[in-house]
């Protein structure tokens, strides 16, 4: 699927019959498909009262520090820094490889550690591997800012948009029953959601299940957007229902973001509807959420972008 719209599938608007042709050619409007608008990000006086910006990424602290030659975070840290959006997301392994509370204090909190205010995380599975239990260092670490309810997932609002974090190394159903919840009750027009395992990649895991449940849930109440690691490469879906059918109306758009430094992963097996993969670069999702849309670009550690998405509209 290309990922800008052709002059074949715009729709037109033409005026009542009898109009003369310079009439003809000032009400010609012209819409891209419900789903996004063409490439590009829009300019900053375009973006609406409510804009902001994100970073996000994930599979990020190796056990390396600045001075250890192929330390990638404190490369992506500087790049966000440099970025310097409202809020900071990762989706999950934030810490390798037990995530340990002395290793978050020793790795983590050096680098990404310094947005640790504007970070909203999630738990990826090298977070369930501490010895001193599944989360402990993560909690340990983040404390009420993962767990602002209690529990290792939540949801919270910026602008026009309501983010879910979601823990997917325990799909349940009481985690089920309170996104169900979540969903029903925002009044917000566009919904993200976050969470580690990808139910589609191309990369090294594949495609994960254990996403299934959320996405039934996301795509049920319009949501627009889910944002992943574990696989360590960059790659960006076309809006596809939670049974991989593309859905340029109602389809949920996928990220695939675990570049934020944990060694890269080869692409294996192309899936359906998968529009760019990216391997062996290190960086950031940059994206810009505006009043009724989103795009993003994938920024390498070197600062130069190296894709661009088309422009979304909430649905």
């Amino acid at each position: 699927m290309s990922a800008i719209p052709t002059w074949s599938n715009r729709r037109y608007v033409l005026p009542v019959a009898g109009a003369g042709a310079a009439a003809l050619v000032a009400a010609l409007l012209v819409w891209p498909p419900a789903g996004r608008a063409d490439a590009g990000r829009s300019s900053g006086g375009d973006r609406g009262a409510g804009a902001f910006t994100v970073v996000a990424a994930g599979d990020i602290a190796e056990q390396c520090t600045e001075s250890d030659s192929g330390c990638e975070h404190p490369r992506t840290a500087a790049l966000t820094e440099k970025i310097d959006p409202s809020l900071v997301l990762t989706m999950g392994d934030n810490q390798y490889d037990d995530a340990r509370t002395e290793d978050f204090e020793r790795y983590y909190a050096r680098t990404w550690g310094r947005f640790k205010d504007r970070t909203r995380p999630t738990a990826g599975n090298h977070e369930t591997y501490d010895p001193d239990g599944a989360l402990t260092g993560y909690r340990n670490y983040f404390g009420d800012i993962a767990y602002p309810r209690g529990k290792p997932y939540y949801s919270f609002d910026k602008g026009d948009w309501h983010f879910v974090a979601l823990d997917s190394n325990d799909v349940g159903d009481e985690q089920l029953d309170w996104l169900r919840d979540d969903l029903a009750a925002t009044g917000k027009q566009c919904v993200a959601a976050y969470f580690h395992h990808p139910l589609f990649s191309s990369g090294g895991h594949g495609n994960d299940p254990v996403g299934k449940p959320f996405w039934d849930l996301l795509y049920e109440n319009g949501a627009e957007l889910v944002l992943n690691g574990h696989d360590h490469h960059y790659e960006r879906f076309a809006p596809q229902t939670p049974d991989a059918e593309a859905d340029d109306d109602r389809g949920i758009v996928q990220i695939v973001g675990g570049v934020g430094g944990a060694h890269p992963y080869d692409i294996e097996d192309e899936q359906p509807n998968s529009e760019k993969r990216i391997s062996g670069s290190f960086g950031v999702l940059e994206l810009s959420f505006e009043d009724r849309g989103f795009s993003w670009e994938f920024v390498n550690a070197d600062g130069e972008t190296e894709d661009s998405s088309p422009e979304y509209r909430c649905h």
